[in-house]
């Protein structure tokens, strides 16, 4: 084996040991931020949840009823 050849299987082996060390650590990062990912994906379905009663309870006839009644004792 002349010494070119030693030198280029050893940055060979550099760089695929490289590779998997950041594939690795991607890997550790993606797995520690999933348990906050579903938290926010929990919270985002509460907020929708609550903006969906509160269209409910605006858009209700009897809502705007009691709205213009307490115009009414205001004014």
């Amino acid at each position: 084996m002349n010494p070119f050849e030693f030198v280029l299987i050893l940055v060979f082996i550099i760089v695929v040991a490289s590779l998997i060390k950041h594939r690795d650590k991607q890997k550790t990062v993606a797995h520690k931020a999933m348990p906050d990912l579903d938290a926010k994906l929990r919270r985002i379905d509460d907020l929708e949840h609550r903006v969906q009663v509160l269209e409910k309870i605006v858009t209700d006839r009897s809502y705007d009823l009691k709205r213009q009644f307490e115009d009414l004792e205001r004014g």
